[in-house]
């Protein structure tokens, strides 16, 4: 019932009313199997028995007629869950946390997002089946259809902002090509917090152009060489970086020609790590801050093992 009246309260009703979709008047309406989805996948107990179990004792205490204990309409109500729906419930859930957010939970006053990928398994539907093909080391019949997940996190608080979601191979379909789908998340202000794969130099264009600040680690193709550009300290440097000359097969012609030609971006060696940043100027986050931000990097990875089993449900 909490989940039942946070879904239609007046912070989330009108955002997910309208993804609802069409149905009769059933046991099961969209707004009550969806708050009992979220009950079951958070529950130790995780079965659709217990579900309907607890929905049967919440009808029975509000004094109306209570529904068969069979589990069978619940999982077919479950099923006609639009997945956008739920995506949109997450995404609002997320602006809203980060909306009361305690101020000095945030890194100098700025939302840090967080961004990583990772693969899950999916229920192993036919459906499934077709749109997110099992893994090409395993026999046809004998896995389960594996899907690729890019998600945007809240640092301060955790939550998930954004998440896309593909098959784990194919054309347009890798972390980059993923992420991608995600731009919008990003606002003037925000901090983008990410590992080496990241460090892409139209991914950081298209960023900046957002007004977003960036730090990623340093992708192992390109090298530093700390004797050139503006020294700012030990291995401490400001430089620029040049487009590069081969345009990538996703990126039309116009698309390319709308990049800057040049970035100036900081590099900056922390232990055994050379990180790239957008924060140029020494005097206002200085080269320990900065080590400091990335090392929380890891919150990322730890939000995803918690977050990743309640994701793989029947799409």
């Amino acid at each position: 019932m909490d989940f039942f009246n946070l879904i239609t309260g007046p912070e989330l009703l009108e955002r997910v009313e309208p993804l609802q979709p069409e149905h009769r008047e059933r046991k099961f309406p969209p707004t009550v199997t969806l708050a009992m989805f979220l009950g079951q996948v958070l529950r130790a107990d995780g079965s659709c028995q217990n579900a309907v179990n607890e929905a049967i004792v919440n009808q029975l205490l509000s004094g109306v007629a209570a529904v068969s204990a069979n589990t069978g309409g619940y999982c077919l109500a479950r099923q006609r869950l639009p997945v956008e729906m739920v995506r949109e419930l997450a995404r609002q859930t997320g602006v809203l946390m980060d909306q009361h957010t305690p101020q000095e939970w945030l890194w100098r006053g700025r939302h840090v997002k967080l961004t990583d990928g990772t693969t899950t398994l999916m229920p192993d539907t036919a459906q499934n089946q077709e749109r997110f093909p099992q893994h090409g080391r395993q026999e046809a019949g004998a896995g389960f259809p594996l899907a690729r997940l890019v998600s945007v996190m809240s640092l301060a608080n955790g939550a998930v902002l954004d998440m896309a979601l593909g098959p784990y191979k194919g054309k347009g379909t890798g972390e980059y090509g993923l992420f991608r789908q995600l731009l919008g998340c990003f606002v003037a202000g925000d901090v983008v917090l990410a590992d080496s794969y990241y460090c892409s130099y139209f991914l950081i264009a298209a960023l900046q152009a957002r007004g977003a600040d960036v730090l990623f680690e340093l992708h192992g193709a390109r090298h530093t060489d700390f004797r050139t550009g503006e020294k700012l300290g030990a291995r401490d440097h400001v430089v620029q970086w040049s487009k590069p000359v081969a345009k990538p097969a996703w990126m039309t012609a116009q698309e390319y020609a709308d990049y800057p030609a040049e970035l100036t971006l900081r590099e900056v060696k922390v232990r055994k790590k050379v990180l790239v940043t957008s924060f140029l100027n020494p005097r206002e986050v200085c080269k320990r801050e900065i080590g400091q931000l990335f090392v929380r990097r890891w919150n990322v990875e730890l939000d995803l093992r918690n977050s990743r089993r309640h994701w793989a449900w029947n799409v």
